[in-house]
């Protein structure tokens, strides 16, 4: 049971936005105009809205940077309302958006989605946000299989997946890659340096005298050793 606190107040209103790169079906725009509709039909104030943009869903607390503020600012605010578009804005992971409810509770607030889907206080309340939740993750699982399919079949054709590795190139045709014969020289020359005992800072130094191409200005001992996990991989 939320516990009373005399200084939140219910008609003040912290609002949170989330989009994350895997699904833009609810922009932060769109959002953030069903928060406004939401206090205006219900004569709140909306105070303050935090924004986690390119947040995952599924991303611990501590990597919610926007949601960790909004939660401080309940307190601060002394408002009792922490307001979403949609259940699954807050979170799609069953424990995250345990933790936040139990976070909101300490301050005397709650948390609300602009939609209704699980507002109140009852147990067909509960039940329902616990379901909202659960799909949620659920839906974020089925996700992350099917990009992972997707780049599975990609790569099985040979095609790009993700940024184009040191040493490669883009096809003419726009999918597949291809050797980059300037960049391949590197790994040769790696080669021969590791074979001479060199150290990974003094390869770095060699191949920035030797003028062997880089991806940025200059090599460094961190990008010597990435060309070093590709090569062994």
């Amino acid at each position: 049971m939320r516990r009373a606190n005399r200084q939140s107040d219910p008609k003040r209103v912290i609002g949170y936005v989330r989009v994350s790169t895997e699904e833009q079906s609810l922009g932060p725009q769109a959002q953030r105009e069903a928060l406004a509709r939401w206090c205006e039909s219900n004569g709140a104030e909306l105070v303050s809205v935090y924004e986690d943009l390119g947040v995952s869903g599924g991303a611990a607390l501590e990597k919610r940077p926007a949601l960790l503020c909004a939660i401080d600012a309940l307190a601060a605010q002394r408002a009792g309302v922490l307001l979403v578009a949609k259940r699954d804005r807050l979170a799609r992971d069953v424990m995250v958006c345990a933790l936040v409810e139990r976070l909101a509770e300490r301050n005397g607030s709650r948390i609300l989605a602009a939609d209704g889907a699980g507002n109140g206080e009852g147990p067909e309340a509960m039940l329902l946000r616990g379901l909202v939740d659960l799909f949620a993750q659920y839906e974020r699982a089925l996700i992350r299989t099917r990009t992972a399919a997707a780049l599975s079949v990609k790569r099985s054709r040979g095609e790009r997946t993700g940024q184009i590795p040191y040493g490669y190139q883009l096809a003419g045709d726009g999918l597949h890659l291809e050797a980059n014969p300037a960049e391949q020289t590197a790994y040769q020359r790696l080669r021969e340096l590791r074979a001479s005992g060199l150290s990974l800072r003094a390869i770095a130094e060699t191949f920035n005298r030797e003028s062997i191409p880089a991806r940025g200005k200059r090599w460094h001992l961190t990008s010597v050793a990435r060309l070093v996990e590709r090569l062994a991989a």
